[in-house]
């Protein structure tokens, strides 16, 4: 018997490895496929198959995606009934192989799944609408992880629906769902106190209003996503400051009304806080690197694109306190010169990733800073220094101690050779480095009769 299940376990093994042939298969075509799982079964399998007890193959089957799950349920009426048992669809994601399903396929999962449902990603797929989320609501009540990014059907009905059934809700992205508005938030906040993480990202019609009232109903709040809410602002900080103490995750890309007092008190009352995005968020200046460093010394993400008002001395206060800080991105930081460098090379030894992006005033000196810090052996993996003008081969020799680095951006650094970069790869051979030269300039064509300047040109 017991080689018997090592021969079922082989077959089984050689039938998931389809998978990486087949690619993306929708649900209506499976019964098309044409595999070797056509074949009769050997008598020696279908003993297998009847003496194993169900919920050894259901343990089996729980191990297996959704693909893999429909495929099985073509195989035979006893592994149809076993592949479509609620038990095994506690995770969904069919973004993975069907890109835009219709309603009724929710509807569908959510009958054939029920309680047992804990996890769906309908990333997106936009053709589902309120009418199939109430359905899901109502059947999927012990749901922890929904994902309706990209949902643009999606309305504030559907989180109405998810605060009457699905109390247990833990995890909600509604990012790119432009319907959405504070009705939706307040719906939340009522009736599901046990929300950790919402992303509510480019959801236009958010105001400080609705984060209030979430903020007050889901105070175990620790991831909040809100990139590109143009009516977010110091006020919606305040709230979360107050309310949610427990927040380590923190984006707010774009929220341009912003300013140092609202990220002060988000860091006065947030000192957990691991990641933070405030890219574009231009009114910024150095009071806030400052707010980051006394209270948020567990930092290890800050990315500061295009926040063009910081300086070294900014950059200083964060590298004195923030030593875990391992992702930064600097891009568009115009003002920062390689005294920032010299700061974060020996303030922060973890770093691993470092954008410095349109960072003109960057020069070779910066760049032996970071090639000489304590992060540069062992850390340091990728290193974005397109649009910096000043660097030249020299900056590409500081970094040949650098033996983590995996990859390097020399985009538009028009003082980058390529026998700097050939020079680099002869120490650091597995490295990706990616540059642009722009092609030479051919000489003008001899004895041509073009004219070199445009008849207005002439005139004026």
């Amino acid at each position: 018997m017991k080689k018997n299940i090592h021969t079922f376990i082989n077959n089984l093994s050689n039938y998931l490895q389809l998978d990486s042939i087949l690619g993306d298969v929708p649900l209506e075509m499976l019964h098309k496929l044409d595999t070797n799982l056509s074949k009769p079964w050997t008598e020696e399998e279908a003993l297998i198959i009847r003496k194993l007890p169900k919920e050894l193959l259901l343990r089996v089957f729980s191990f297996l995606d959704i693909v893999s799950l429909c495929r099985c349920a073509q195989v035979a009426k006893y592994w149809n009934i076993l592949a479509l048992d609620g038990s095994n669809w506690q995770y969904v994601d069919l973004f993975s192989f069907q890109r835009d399903v219709e309603g009724v396929v929710v509807e569908n999962i959510a009958k054939r799944c029920g309680g047992f449902l804990k996890q769906l990603s309908l990333k997106g797929c936009q053709s589902v609408g309120d009418s199939a989320m109430r359905t899901f609501a109502q059947h999927c009540n012990n749901i922890e992880d929904l994902n309706l990014n990209q949902c643009k059907r999606i309305t504030d009905s559907t989180c109405l629906a998810l605060s009457r059934h699905c109390v247990k809700l833990q995890k909600l992205n509604l990012s790119s769902c432009p319907a959405i508005t504070d009705q939706a938030l307040k719906a939340l906040a009522d009736a599901c106190p046990q929300l950790t993480y919402i992303d509510l990202s480019w959801c236009d019609l958010i105001s400080q209003h609705g984060v209030e009232v979430l903020a007050k109903g889901c105070s175990g709040l620790m991831t909040f996503l809100c990139r590109g809410c143009v009516l977010i602002g110091d006020d919606a900080l305040t709230h979360l400051a107050r309310f949610c103490s427990r927040l380590h995750t923190v984006n707010i890309q774009g929220c341009l009304e912003v300013t140092d007092v609202g990220v002060a008190r988000l860091a006065r009352s947030c000192p957990e806080l691991r990641y933070l995005c405030l890219s574009g968020c231009g009114h910024l200046t150095d009071a806030t690197l400052s707010s980051l460093s006394q209270h948020c010394p567990h930092l290890a993400t800050l990315e500061v694109a295009r926040c063009s008002l910081f300086t070294d001395v900014g950059f200083q206060a964060l590298a004195r306190n923030c030593h875990l800080l391992k992702r930064m991105d600097l891009e568009e930081c115009v003002l920062i010169t390689d005294a920032a460098l010299s700061y974060l090379a020996s303030g922060c030894p973890r770093l691993e990733k470092l954008s410095l992006s349109h960072c003109e005033l960057i020069t070779d000196e910066g760049i032996r800073h970071v090639g000489m810090s304590p992060c540069a052996a062992e850390h340091l993996a990728v290193l974005e220094l397109d649009n910096c003008p000043l660097i030249t081969d020299a900056a590409l020799d500081h970094l040949i101690s650098c033996h983590s680095l995996q990859r390097i951006e020399l985009y538009d650094c028009q003082l980058i050779t390529r026998a700097g970069i050939r020079r680099l790869r002869s120490y650091l051979p597995n490295v990706r480095v990616h540059a642009y030269f722009a092609p030479v300039t051919p000489p003008p064509s001899v004895g041509g009769s073009r004219q070199r300047y445009c008849r207005c040109c002439i005139i004026l």
